[in-house]
């Protein structure tokens, strides 16, 4: 990286409703997995880090949770980081869907986006020419200073887009260090590892009452608690023998350093969704 005095960088925040792909589009401009990725709403919890580092410039990005109608404190809470992370940046940015429709929910978001923002058309691997045409017309009625049709699950238009942001950076210090990629604690990654992996098991409502934390860190042993809401979630989260947790531990072993030791546990607190106390507790 340049000398401090000749770097620039700066923060960008991406905003959007539930799985629109902005953790996807993290990932892929940091070249690596750094939030989890799922189909399930709410997957993204907190404000998450990821750094971009090219000659000269730092480029810091705020993923964020998806923005929706909040029905529990959860909910809530997850709305408020989010609209919060729109402020003190350099660039926010507004990801949108091109496959859905541009109602509703992206304007309550665009209402909140900077005119100095821009606003980024994801998924067009997944719609019609036409269809992204379309969703273009629809978003320039957001005020904004520039307009991006891309996929950031095969990186078409990711190029100009990244260019576009890495312009827009002023003078500035580097925020971390030259290689890091996500500035998430271990325990923190490990935790949502975990969740990522029961998130891709479980269907209907169990996946929005689930939280993790690791509660032990003595490396190679890792104490990881998984919280529900209810004793029938508890079970279904355990699995015939242990067959369920037995996978989760299997998987998120892969992605961890050789020799590493996960003890998964499964508590139940009752309601702790609308409790913001414990909301504060699990997702913070």
């Amino acid at each position: 990286m340049s000398h401090q005095g000749d770097l620039r960088s700066g923060f960008v925040t991406l905003v959007g409703r539930p799985n629109v792909g902005k953790s996807t589009l993290l990932n892929r401009l940091c070249g690596t997995k750094v939030s989890i990725v799922s189909d399930k709403p709410q997957t993204t919890r907190r404000a998450v880090h990821g750094v971009l580092h090219r000659a000269g410039v730092q480029v810091v990005f705020v993923d964020t949770p998806g923005i929706g109608k909040p029905r529990t404190a959860l909910g809530t809470r997850l709305n408020a980081t989010a609209t919060g992370a729109l402020g003190d940046v350099d660039v926010a940015c507004l990801v949108v869907d091109a496959t859905r429709r541009f109602g509703p929910g992206d304007r309550f978001v665009a209402d909140r986006l900077p005119a100095t923002g821009v606003v980024v058309v994801n998924k067009i691997d997944a719609a019609s020419p036409a269809r992204v045409l379309e969703q273009l017309a629809r978003v320039s009625e957001v005020p904004a200073e520039a307009y991006f049709p891309l996929s950031a699950r095969t990186g078409e238009g990711l190029e100009a887009f990244e260019e576009h942001l890495l312009g827009r950076m002023p003078p500035g210090p580097p925020y971390y260090p030259e290689g890091m990629v996500s500035a998430l604690a271990d325990e923190v990654v490990v935790a949502e590892l975990v969740r990522e992996q029961l998130l891709a098991l479980m269907r209907e409502e169990l996946p929005y009452a689930i939280a993790t934390r690791v509660t032990e860190w003595d490396w190679p042993r890792i104490r990881c608690e998984i919280l529900v809401e209810r004793e029938s979630q508890r079970r279904i989260v355990i699995g015939h023998r242990g067959s369920v947790l037995k996978h989760v531990g299997t998987e998120v072993r892969r992605q961890l350093p050789p020799g590493a030791y996960l003890d998964l546990h499964v508590a139940v607190d009752p309601n702790w969704q609308d409790r913001p106390g414990a909301v504060e507790r699990y997702c913070s």
